[in-house]
């Protein structure tokens, strides 16, 4: 049986890397995990009792494909008390997590062979589900000085059908201010291009607040999900904000593609979004464990790094060190069992001189981890 040409993804690395680590774990060692992006916490508990009691009541079937008017309704409500946006619940989609919202946006906005750029480096999920839609992902090489987050100038002279970017971005951490975001949203309305914003890290901030393309902007398509700043994401449950005359042809996407976001999970969110006092209690972590890996990390000897302003990650340049991350990244989980992600996930041409380091679980992990690279280094 044939395969189609579309299915010719790169894998994701990361996962690899989370195999090993599981691997290890087996064999009895303890490995402290620094390569995976998620909350070493659970859904608040808030969510969870609300889930059960709503089971309880009655079976959970298909919702509209919107997803929860109650739920929507809500996160509008947090565009106004995070943002002072006024923003209208109809334009809001419940999706199965960012990923899906990623694949309506991509099928709504574009056709076959279009042309979409991407800040590298960048989640490499971008890059291979542009590919299996039969897009064409246009990797823009990020500077250091421009805090690795794309310009104008990165694409002024390409043909480009979108731009997508994101703040806080994965894997540095690094943030677009009022005015950086306006000159790529206004860059892109120049071009014809579409404009995509991916926000999932939003409220995982540290010095300051995230800036949403919604503040400058109806015409862009906005993307964010459960999974990072509310702790929940094996339920797989995002949301994307879209302009008014959009809503209805990605509705009738959704009904096809997905029918809606799982019921359970929507119900568990709406309820999350009520739990800030346990979610300001993780934030208080990350808080901790940014200023631990800030100290620690330069001190072990990776000391080329972007002070990240959001998210959980500490993208370091070891071109010093290697130039060749993933043996490294797999020396390291070797002698010091610390799971760490190798760049090339993120940016292909030059990933291979950098490393990833996530600190989103415990401090104790987080200590340790940094601990044992420091001896690692010390040894090497």
């Amino acid at each position: 049986m044939r395969i189609s040409t579309r299915s010719a993804v790169d894998p994701f690395i990361v996962m690899d890397v989370m195999q090993a680590a599981a691997a290890a774990e087996a064999a009895g060692r303890h490995i402290i995990h620094m390569e995976v992006g998620q909350p070493g916490t659970g859904a608040p508990k808030g969510a969870r009792d609300a889930l059960t009691r709503t089971m309880e009541e009655g079976p959970l079937g298909y919702t509209v494909a919107l997803g929860l008017p109650a739920l929507r309704a809500r996160i509008a409500q947090m565009y106004g008390d995070w943002y002072n946006v006024d923003l209208d619940p109809a334009r809001i989609v419940i999706t199965p997590g960012s990923s899906g919202a990623f694949i309506l946006a991509f099928t709504a906005l574009f056709d076959t062979g279009d042309r979409v750029g991407i800040g590298a480096p960048g989640y490499p999920s971008y890059r291979q589900i542009l590919r299996a839609l039969a897009l064409k992902p246009i990797d823009l090489p990020a500077m250091a000085e421009n805090r690795y987050q794309p310009v104008p100038q990165d694409f002024a002279a390409m043909d480009l059908a979108g731009l997508l970017v994101a703040s806080p971005a994965n894997p540095t951490g690094t943030m677009l201010d009022r005015p950086a975001m306006t000159a790529l949203i206004e860059a892109c309305q120049g071009q014809g291009a579409s404009f995509i914003s991916d926000e999932i890290y939003h409220g995982v901030e540290y010095e300051k607040k995230a800036v949403s393309a919604l503040e400058i902007t109806n015409d862009a398509y906005v993307i964010n999900s459960f999974s990072k700043y509310f702790s929940m994401t094996g339920w797989r449950v995002g949301w994307m904000v879209v302009p008014e005359d959009h809503v209805r042809v990605v509705e009738r996407i959704t009904q096809n593609m997905f029918i809606c976001a799982p019921h359970a999970s929507q119900v568990a969110a709406l309820a999350a979004m009520d739990c800030e006092e346990e979610l300001q209690t993780n934030m208080d972590v990350y808080r901790k464990n940014r200023a631990l890996m800030l100290d620690g990390l330069p001190d072990a000897g990776f000391d080329r790094i972007a002070p990240p302003d959001g998210a959980f990650y500490v993208y370091a340049d070891v071109s010093e060190i290697t130039d060749d991350s993933r043996l490294l990244a797999a020396e390291i989980l070797e002698k010091a069992g610390v799971a760490v992600t190798p760049g090339l996930d993120f940016d292909p041409a030059r990933g291979h001189t950098t490393l990833r380091f996530s600190y989103a679980r415990s401090t104790a992990d987080i200590s340790e981890g940094l601990e044992r690279l420091k001896t690692f280094m010390a040894c090497r």
